[in-house]
């Protein structure tokens, strides 16, 4: 078994579509990415703790590739997307160097297709959006 992590709105779709796929055994929400310890559901969303709603992901790689979940990433969230809630930013946590090649090769890939800019950093940025890959 693997794990990966995305951060990609609201995490209760999120973690229902990557149900769905075969090959996922679970999927569990959480929040990531912030400077506060456990934080509540009310700091997360009232209160800048830095957090991003998140859903990890522990999947079969022999039968679902982490590549095919980053596709799904993409399909489920658009990091240029208005959203009025501080804590539904798009971000990719990887886990190893294979996860992280691959998620660079896909923010590139995914930038190519809609003209965001990947260059020089590991965030992606357009006029209305940026979307973060991290370790």
């Amino acid at each position: 078994m693997a794990k990966a992590t995305f951060a990609a709105g609201c995490f209760w779709g999120v973690e229902a579509a990557f149900r769905r796929v075969k090959g996922v055994k679970d999927a569990a929400v959480g929040y990531t990415g912030g400077h506060k310890p456990n934080p509540t559901y009310q700091e997360v969303c009232y209160t800048a703790t830095g957090h991003a709603e998140a859903v990890e992901v522990e999947f079969d790689p022999q039968v679902v590739s982490y590549e095919r979940l980053l596709e799904m990433f993409w399909e489920e969230h658009d990091p240029c997307a208005r959203s009025y809630s501080r804590q539904y930013k798009a971000a990719v946590y990887w886990q190893g160097e294979a996860q992280k090649e691959a998620a660079l090769r896909s923010r590139d890939e995914r930038g190519r297709k809609s003209g965001i800019s990947t260059k020089g950093s590991r965030s992606a940025s357009a006029k209305c959006c940026t979307w973060r890959l991290r370790a």
